[in-house]
């Protein structure tokens, strides 16, 4: 597969990325270059090779989940500038 010009403009539409004219020839290389080093793994065997998820066998280590009360209501909103009795009260971001 070889990129061309309506490749690259196919794929900056997608991505949303504003590409000029005189970026594309550089563009087309790196990204046949990419390809062609693609290509190149497609051609190791790959048989009995075990597909590779995270880069250490590490596992985690789940806990069950504990509630409880670290602070009060009240403690958690002494140093908010605008709180009611439970909540704090932020100014409004969206409008219609």
């Amino acid at each position: 597969m070889t990129i061309d010009k309506q490749t690259i403009d196919k794929v900056a539409n997608l991505a949303r990325i504003a590409i000029e004219d005189k970026e594309v020839d550089t563009l087309m290389a790196d990204m046949n270059k990419i390809l062609t080093f693609m290509e190149k793994l497609n051609e190791l065997d790959t048989t009995g090779v075990a597909p590779l998820v995270y880069m250490n066998a590490e596992e985690n280590v789940w806990r069950e989940d504990q509630v409880k009360q670290e602070i009060t209501v009240e403690e958690g909103l002494k140093n908010a500038a605008r709180h009611n009795e439970n909540f704090f009260m932020v100014p409004k971001i969206i409008e219609k």
